[in-house]
């Protein structure tokens, strides 16, 4: 009996490893075809889910695989983190452990495009030292029960409400200030639209009017992103730990050779 249990255990062990290296393989292939078809530095990371991986392997279909890819050149930005969810993927064994090219067919992708500060400092030449930080119901309700900012600021939605806080030359001299600016899609752009200028913090008074305006100039962009990987098509844009995030959607894709994956 003692014998037979070790016999078993070694069977399911080697069972499992050859699981996990079918899907090392199968990750692999699909991130290097990931790589030429978005024109990356370095390969994707890419991530078959579900256990076990033959099992999914055998009738092609595979519940979600993860992509993840950084420093992706995506419209004008050039340092972008790229997430994609890709959801009821269908895909043979045979393509994708075979020499030639790969082919995903996913019914559903949810995809997340990161940009930080060095690519939005670019984009705002009058603003350095960039700073982004997220932003609650309490703390809009508060800049305008206690610092007098425009009542309207209590409509905006947190999600899609930031702060920024950068140094800027005006009035001769050099100026730190907090913005508080709304994240908004216009026909698929990343605009940010300034809202509320101070000095220093969002603790301080507020600006008079015409020095407002001449800051919220300096920081008032939109941002093209063109085409975004996996046909994503951008339903939110907010701010994530340090970053500004436009989060997408898209159905029924073809990737790969002849496919749908492009960075615009």
């Amino acid at each position: 009996m003692k014998r037979l249990i070790v016999v078993l255990l070694v069977l399911v062990g080697v069972l499992v490893a050859v699981d996990y290296g079918a899907a090392a393989a199968a990750e692999s292939a699909v991130s290097r075809q990931m790589r030429e078809r978005l024109g990356l530095a370095d390969d994707p990371s890419v991530r078959i889910n579900g256990f076990p991986f033959l099992a999914q392997a055998l009738s092609g279909e595979y519940r979600s695989v993860q992509v993840e890819a950084q420093r992706v050149p995506v419209g004008q930005l050039r340092q972008v983190d790229v997430r994609a969810q890709l959801n009821d993927v269908t895909a043979p064994l045979s393509e994708l452990l075979g020499s030639g090219p790969k082919t995903l067919r996913v019914a559903n992708a949810d995809g997340s495009v990161r940009v930080g500060t060095t690519d939005l400092e670019a984009l705002l030449p009058g603003v350095q030292k960039l700073t982004i930080a997220n932003l609650d119901a309490n703390a809009l309700d508060s800049l305008v029960r206690d610092g007098g900012a425009d009542p309207s600021l209590r409509g905006l939605d947190p999600e899609t409400t930031a702060r920024f806080g950068g140094t800027v030359a005006a009035l001769g001299q050099e100026l730190d200030v907090a913005v508080v600016a709304e994240l908004q899609i216009v026909d698929g752009k990343m605009r940010i639209v300034p809202r509320d200028v101070r000095l220093g913090d969002t603790d301080a008074d507020p600006l008079p009017a015409p020095v407002q305006s001449l800051i919220q100039q300096l920081f008032t962009v939109q941002v093209d992103p063109g085409t975004l990987p996996f046909e994503v098509t951008p339903t939110k844009f907010r701010a994530r730990d340090g970053e500004l995030e436009l989060l997408g959607s898209a159905q029924n894709l073809l990737l790969g050779a002849g496919g749908a994956v492009t960075t615009g």
